[in-house]
């Protein structure tokens, strides 16, 4: 017997109010969808089939991978008729666990509890107390505690709607029972829908074990079913996520107030302010302090380093000791050597920038190749595209370039070279050559200014 994964993803998310299918729709910058697969994963399935529907076309060119399999449900009629559709791909002798797409924070523990309290000639349906019930099926027993049937919102009578153990949807089994009975659930419903949970009190007639398993974690049965509830498990998800960084020694000023959106790895003594976004994956050396609102993006950034509040880093290196910010952007593919100081208002786009040089405000430098200890000018800027085409400045060591200054690419400055505020560099500069470019200063004396003609 092999494990089959039978992922229902077909509903439109009505109240979602998208044109994207609902599955789709992000937790932490990732579609929930890929969530359930990556935990379904864990459980070395042999095959995950992907019950698609509404938006299928993006279903399908958004969630890849080998060990996935497609099936469409071309009408939503409940989900019974879509678990139907995945099963003759399926064979009898497999096991079956069915996932929801809409559940992303189900956890790989708590669904293998679920296969090991099944007999292997039953059911197992995964259940949970909540303290709000409504709008879920409640888990009908006997007096004696037996499972019974499962009696949806709509259709339970006011003393099942008391009941606070509740069915989450997912469950698991041979193929062969869903196969044999999954035939006999008819739509006698307010909503003349096949729910999947009615096979349960089919089985169970027919003499076939029902087991449950009763999850402590609220988070393995909290679905999405609009963006309040998006945001909620978004919260949630990010404080889980603050926590393990605390565990590891990380200080995080406001738990509450925190986002990572892929994979972050740090030293020790690392502090990070309110209101960061870590994209993709981002390592972060010790000591290095994040300041408020940041935003950073597959970058690594050096022990000893400060990035000032509402930089934006992406797809960058920096060495140790770097001081980055307020308000600086690093453009993708630069990478900085120690004790650089990138200012505010300082952007850098696929630029090397070497040992203790120096921008410390409202400067552009993009394409370029820089040496050690130069000093930036404010102002300063790189020209490094004509319309049609990249170029490339080169800066030598110890180079010191003033204020409101050009450097119009391709174009070398040598070692030690000094550029005079205001000039404007088309040419190569030698060593340590001083160069002005700007028109000479004039006096003109008695200059009166023009007047405005008030007629």
């Amino acid at each position: 017997m092999s494990l089959q994964v039978v992922i229902l993803a077909a509903g439109k998310g009505t109240r979602m109010k998208s044109n994207k299918p609902k599955v789709l729709h992000e937790i932490a910058g990732k579609p929930m969808i890929e969530y359930v697969i990556d935990t379904a994963r864990k459980l070395d399935p042999s095959n995950i089939t992907i019950v698609y529907g509404f938006g299928g076309d993006q279903i399908r060119k958004r969630i890849q991978g080998t060990d996935l399999s497609f099936v469409c449900q071309e009408e939503q009629l409940g989900t019974a008729h879509a678990v139907k559709q995945a099963l003759p791909a399926i064979d009898s002798s497999d096991n079956v666990l069915v996932l929801y797409g809409d559940t992303p924070l189900v956890s790989a523990e708590t669904l293998r509890n679920v296969m090991d309290v099944n007999s292997g000639n039953g059911l197992t349906v995964l259940t949970a107390d909540v303290e709000n019930p409504f709008g879920l099926g409640r888990i009908i027993r006997s007096d004696d505690g037996k499972f019974l049937r499962i009696a949806e919102q709509k259709d339970a009578s006011p003393e099942e709607l008391e009941i606070r153990e509740i069915n989450t949807g997912i469950c698991y089994g041979s193929a062969g029972i869903f196969k044999n009975f999954i035939e006999q659930i008819g739509c006698n419903n307010k909503q003349n829908e096949f729910y999947l949970v009615d096979i349960f009190s089919i089985a169970l007639h027919n003499g076939v074990e029902i087991s449950t398993y009763k999850t402590s974690k609220d988070t393995d049965m909290f679905g999405i079913n609009d963006h309040r509830q998006q945001a909620d498990l978004e919260r949630l998800f990010q404080k889980r996520q603050a926590e393990k960084l605390m565990e590891q020694g990380v200080t995080i000023i406001d738990p509450s107030r925190f986002d990572l959106r892929g994979t972050l790895t740090c030293g020790t003594d690392v502090v990070i302010d309110i209101n960061v976004v870590f994209e993709g994956n981002v390592k972060l050396g010790n000591n290095v302090r994040i300041g408020a609102g940041c935003v950073i993006r597959h970058c690594e950034i050096g022990d000893n380093s400060v990035i000032s509040p509402y930089s934006v880093l992406e797809s960058s290196k920096m060495g140790k000791s770097n001081t980055i910010g307020p308000f600086a952007h690093l453009r993708p593919d630069c990478e900085t050597a120690d004790e650089v100081h990138v200012g505010n208002f300082v952007e850098v786009k696929k630029s090397v920038i070497s040992h203790g040089t120096k921008a410390g405000h409202l400067t552009y430098i993009g394409d370029s190749q820089v040496g050690s200890n130069v000093n930036f000018g404010a102002g300063t800027i790189t020209c490094n595209y004509d319309g049609a085409n990249k170029h490339k400045t080169v800066i030598g060591d110890d180079v010191f370039i003033g204020s409101d200054t050009q450097l119009v690419a391709p174009v070398e400055i040598g070692k030690g070279a000094t550029i005079g505020a205001g000039s404007t560099i088309t040419k190569r500069v030698g060593e340590k050559e001083l160069v002005i470019t700007r028109v000479p200063q004039r006096h003109i004396a008695g200059w009166i200014r023009p007047q405005k003609n008030n007629k």
